[in-house]
């Protein structure tokens, strides 16, 4: 007598097939490596829930680095110089795109733009405001420091807490905080106080991250990433 093997519900074998994700803290997957690697800041998301995800956010990330550009090259080292006002106009291009999900063809040339223009920027105003090269390098550093963890955490599926972007202020507010400082004129204090705290809170968060993620499960990331 054969006997007919029970039926499985659909949902179950769905779980079974989906591949095992680790999550430190109870940190939510993100819907999207891409925006995660964005590192939007409150205001970035926050001008993105105007538009509801309706804006592509290719056209206005170049838009925002083509006229950052353009502000840097008319001059960064005067209080009134236009190019202290670049972290407004690139929040205000690209910021709206920030709740997109980045599902386009070409969506993931998006974070490396914002990252060109962020650190563009940032050593611009430093070198231009005579900051000294190790501050300059120490705060580059720091924000090159935790652009690297984001991305390799994603790949090994041991995702950023979701208030990670909003303590490290996010790209525009890194970028606006500097524009802040020439036109108070205490750039040089600006880049102390940012380097410190941005080197103390990405290196601790991620440490203690790294430290509390399960090794079984880095390492099968790692085994499927080989392959």
């Amino acid at each position: 007598m054969t006997t007919t093997p029970a039926r499985r519900d659909p949902r179950e074998r769905r779980r079974e097939a989906a591949p095992e994700v680790t999550t430190v803290h109870m940190t939510r997957v993100p819907r999207s490596s891409v925006v995660t690697y964005r590192d939007d800041g409150v205001l970035a998301r926050g001008m993105g829930l105007l538009v509801a995800g309706q804006l592509p956010p290719l056209p206005p990330a170049i838009a925002g680095a083509f006229v950052t550009g353009v502000m840097l090259l008319l001059g960064v080292a005067g209080a009134d110089g236009p190019a202290v006002f670049a972290p407004a106009v690139a929040l205000m291009l690209a910021g709206p795109g920030s709740s997109h999900p980045h599902d386009g063809r070409l969506d993931w040339l998006v974070p490396p733009i914002l990252r060109i223009t962020e650190y563009v920027f940032i050593a611009s105003v430093g070198f231009a405001w005579d900051v000294p090269r190790f501050l300059v390098l120490a705060l580059l550093g720091a924000v090159l420091f935790h652009h690297y963890d984001v991305v390799y955490r994603c790949r090994q599926h041991v995702y950023p807490p979701t208030w990670l972007a909003s303590a490290g202020l996010g790209w525009e507010g890194r970028m606006l905080i500097i524009a802040m400082g020439a036109l108070l004129g205490i750039v040089t204090a600006v880049f102390v106080l940012a380097a410190l705290y941005l080197s103390a809170l990405f290196c601790w968060e991620s440490v203690t991250c790294w430290l509390a993620a399960p090794r079984s499960g880095v390492e099968a990331a790692d085994l499927g990433a080989q392959d």
